[in-house]
């Protein structure tokens, strides 16, 4: 049965299609190899939360104009070039439910087709007119490549803190959603308080996000996670369900953890299942996801309450429903 679209989502399909025909004017090149596989990734499909979050913020604010949708669909090519890379650097296969564009193109494809889209936001950005925007932008992304970095530099580290967990993820991950309220915020162009409340908005929304992505892979299917279940295992990144067992799980599940870290082993996959679903460590990941929401929720109680707004909080929670 299919699952019925989120009320956010619902309300969103016209603002979408208009993302939706930017993206595919921008993808398009007069290298064929370009255009095949920028049409290969877009038409993957995906969540658009980035965009969304883009509409959404200048919205609330009452800014409603073609601008708007060619900021939104920058995020999502600044988006979608990181998972050119990302895929590239941990060698996935899947993506979305499909092959990735380095299993059926190539790494050297995939990695010159992610610099392509990347410097394509960067020319929809200079669109904006905006020089705060551009600051906003050159920020966000030099600080989420120091994000994959670090979460290189921890593959296999089982010392690591849920402090520094907590840091990665808000580099990698939760960056471009602040970035991406933030953007909209200034295009309709908000009060600095305004502009703070949906700048902090998204960042805890991509907080949250990424830690129920991290539960996913102890709890959901390779439908639901668009990747193979175990791959960060397989990949040796210590998540935060496995920061968790090694501090607080019995000294069984603590040592068999860091073992399955440390050599990235993918055939320890079900017994750290067993410890992480035999353990509340589910549960406290998720509560830190609901946390992270409630924080989202209560800085929107700063902006005009409208139906925007209202889509905003359904969004913030929607990024935890995700495990029901």
């Amino acid at each position: 049965m299919l699952r019925q679209l989120p009320y956010f989502q619902q309300n969103l399909q016209n603002d979408l299609h208009r993302v939706d025909a930017v993206v595919n004017r921008a993808v398009q090149s007069e290298v064929a190899l370009i255009s095949q596989i920028g049409n290969y990734i877009i038409s993957a499909g995906g969540k658009r939360l980035r965009p969304i979050i883009t509409i959404l913020s200048g919205k609330s604010l009452g800014c409603d104009t073609d601008q708007l949708y060619s900021l939104a669909a920058m995020v999502e090519f600044i988006h979608t070039s990181t998972l050119l890379h990302d895929d590239v650097v941990d060698e996935s296969e899947l993506r979305r439910g499909r092959a990735t564009a380095n299993n059926l193109f190539g790494n050297a494809a995939a990695v010159l087709v992610g610099d392509f889209l990347y410097t394509r936001a960067f020319q929809l950005m200079v669109g904006s007119g905006s020089l705060k925007i551009l600051d906003i932008m050159a920020e966000a992304t030099n600080i989420i490549a120091e994000g994959e970095v670090m979460q290189l530099m921890n593959i296999g580290n089982t010392d690591i803190s849920e402090e520094q967990y907590l840091r990665v993820i808000q580099y990698k991950t939760a960056k471009l959603f602040e970035a991406a309220a933030q953007v909209g915020a200034v295009l309709a162009g908000a009060s600095p308080e305004h502009e703070q409340a949906l700048k902090d908005y998204g960042m805890y929304v991509g907080t949250a996000f990424q830690i129920i992505d991290d539960v996913l892979d102890y709890s959901g299917s390779a439908e639901q996670i668009g990747k193979n279940v175990g791959d960060d295992l397989a990949e040796g990144k210590p998540t935060l369900p496995l920061i968790y067992l090694m501090r607080q799980g019995s000294a069984e599940a603590a040592a068999e953890v860091r073992d399955a870290l440390q050599n990235a082993d993918r055939s320890r996959f079900e017994a750290i299942y067993r410890h992480v679903s035999q353990s509340d460590a589910l549960n406290y990941c998720t509560k830190q996801a609901q946390n992270a929401v409630a924080r989202a929720c209560a800085c929107l109680d700063k902006l005009p309450d409208n139906e925007t707004v209202q889509a905003m909080r359904d969004l913030a929670q929607h990024s935890v429903a995700r495990i029901s």
